[in-house]
């Protein structure tokens, strides 16, 4: 049986492409988070309590994130939580 031409070989080509359609993806459904300060945070938290999306439960002192069930006691935590769970969230919107 003769040799496999290395002119033939396409797995480096399949390798890279399947890293750049990763890289894609993350790209889309990225969310920069990095830019919420505190002030940003309250605000988002208190736009979110005011649409009865978090309770605060004052007793234990944290912010509840009623859609996942997830507990912050931080509201910059949760701020960062919330862009992500939309973007995740609009992103299986949009894929069904």
């Amino acid at each position: 049986m003769a040799d496999p031409d290395p002119h033939d070989d396409t797995s480096a080509d399949y390798k890279q492409l399947e890293t750049e359609l990763l890289a894609q993806d993350r790209d889309v459904a990225g969310v920069d988070t990095a830019d919420i300060d505190d002030a940003t945070a309250h605000s988002l938290v208190d736009d979110l309590v005011d649409a009865d999306v978090v309770t605060p439960v004052s007793e234990d002192r944290v912010l509840v994130h009623d859609p996942s069930g997830t507990a912050f006691d931080s509201a910059t935590q949760l701020a960062v939580f919330h862009r992500g769970w939309m973007a995740g969230h609009d992103a299986d919107a949009e894929g069904e």
